[in-house]
């Protein structure tokens, strides 16, 4: 954590030191199946409206140029590839927390864009993560799918403060892809109950 936004040279560092590092857990690729069991499962949706093709590719260009909203900064700022390595830095209230990922697929379909990342060592936390927006019956969706526990031991400390700092870089993506079209929030059956952590997000 620090108090001042981290440079470019700071994160491009850290993509460098991460770029040789394992995941830091097993189960890769499963948000795209089944959620492993000892984590944390997020399932969300935003409703979009009716599918529109033109509305569909602005907001897969949108996902593949890492535009999650306000308040994050991302290393390399080219497209989302496959297999790259990443740093992110969060605003929280007070300071940046900072991050590494790599992007573990890619789904790229007529009707469904998005990708996935992992976490590596310098990650606060362990798991999972993808976004996709897709054709879903006629209507455009938003999706988040995620697994995840604390691994770092500040994490852990951190109780509902740090469930309530992912919760708030969860919305801020949401919130990012409901900027093309006014969104219906939905609930998916199987969405945590995000109320009871969040004194620092925002719903609608």
């Amino acid at each position: 954590m620090s108090l001042l936004r981290p440079s470019a040279a700071t994160l491009g560092e850290l993509v460098s030191g991460q770029a040789g590092c394992d995941l830091t857990y097993p189960e890769v690729g499963a948000t795209a199946d089944t959620l492993p069991p000892g984590y944390r499962h997020d399932r969300w949706e935003v409703d979009l409206g009716a599918f529109d093709d033109g509305t569909f590719r602005r907001l897969a260009i949108a996902l593949r140029h890492w535009q999650r909203g306000s308040g994050f900064t991302i290393a390399p700022g080219g497209p989302v590839t496959a297999g790259l390595t990443f740093a992110l830095a969060v605003r929280l209230p007070v300071g940046y927390v900072t991050g590494a990922g790599r992007v573990v697929y890619v789904t790229d379909q007529p009707e469904k864009y998005g990708f996935a990342y992992g976490t590596l060592p310098a990650h606060p936390e362990q798991g999972e993560e993808a976004f996709h927006v897709a054709g879903d019956r006629g209507r455009l969706v938003f999706a988040l799918t995620a697994f995840s526990r604390p691994r770092h031991p500040a994490a852990r400390l951190g109780g509902p403060l740090t469930r309530a700092l992912q919760l708030r870089a969860n919305n801020s993506s949401n919130s990012s892809a409901s900027t093309e079209v006014p969104p219906t929030l939905r609930q998916n059956r199987e969405r945590v109950a995000a109320h009871e952590f969040l004194p620092c997000a925002h719903h609608r």
